[in-house]
């Protein structure tokens, strides 16, 4: 179980490091760790209705086909997806325009908790699974579930926010969630199929630029985001230069 979570705050450390750390002092810093901890603690509520619900009672028990289980995850989905537009929707943090960042390290917390209680269920040797049980193919197996969950659930909840500032919020509701439903299903069928972590994987890189380049940035204001956008220039001159430069031969000698 230490494990199991631990593997789970792995996510939120790629999730973070990877990308919010890029952008330290253009934005809320205080206010993203915040909606870190409400998507952690509103995270655990709806990974323990998904295991409950969806892995147990409708796949373990059998007693839910795939229509179902499929009606199940759209429910729990779209209850995030009200969620994270309640949070994010909020007069406040609209007029800092931190809705982006905010959603970002919101479904974070959502992804690292749903990661943890499926390890945790992926590690059990009574799991009906040919690949449950501790060894190092289920360490990797919830490493996978771990990186899915929580870039998916980030990459969904900061296009909610971007989509706050858009004024597109029906729009944003409706399509985040069917996209939390895709998730959840894939990645509860991954403790059986390793496969749907496979499947998820070129979706996730295909939005990533959005994210990155668009959704994101709205969570600054203009003139940060100006100062943003020269600041990474400036590094990648820099960086180019370091590659480029021709490097002297070192000498020994006595002065």
């Amino acid at each position: 179980m230490q494990l199991a979570f631990a593997i789970g705050l792995v996510g939120i450390y790629a999730g973070w490091r990877g990308v919010i750390a890029r952008m330290t002092g253009f934005y809320d810093m205080g206010g993203a760790v915040k909606y870190l901890l409400y998507g952690i603690v509103s995270g655990m509520v709806f990974a323990v209705a998904i295991d409950e619900m969806i892995l147990q009672f409708g796949i373990i028990e059998g007693k839910l086909n795939i229509y179902g289980v499929s009606a199940l995850a759209l429910l729990i989905g779209a209850s995030q997806s009200a969620l994270v537009m309640f949070l994010v929707g909020r007069p406040r943090v609209v007029n800092l325009r931190a809705s982006p960042p905010y959603g970002w390290t919101l479904g974070l917390g959502f992804g690292s908790m749903f990661t943890s209680v499926l390890s945790v269920r992926l590690f059990d040797p009574n799991l009906v699974s040919e690949y449950s049980g501790f060894s190092p193919k289920s360490i990797l197996i919830a490493i996978g579930i771990s990186a899915s969950a929580c870039i998916g659930h980030a990459m969904i909840s900061a296009y909610q926010g971007s989509s706050v500032l858009q004024n597109k919020r029906l729009k944003s509701f409706y399509v985040s969630s069917f996209a939390r439903a895709g998730v959840t299903v894939s990645l509860v069928f991954a403790l059986f199929t390793p496969f749907f972590i496979i499947f998820i994987a070129p979706i996730l890189l295909y939005y990533w630029p959005a994210a990155q380049k668009n959704w994101l940035p709205m969570g600054m204001t203009p003139a940060a985001a100006q100062a943003y956008r020269r600041t990474i220039r400036q590094s990648d001159r820099i960086r180019q230069a370091a590659d480029d430069r021709i490097r002297g031969e070192v000498v020994f000698g006595e002065e």
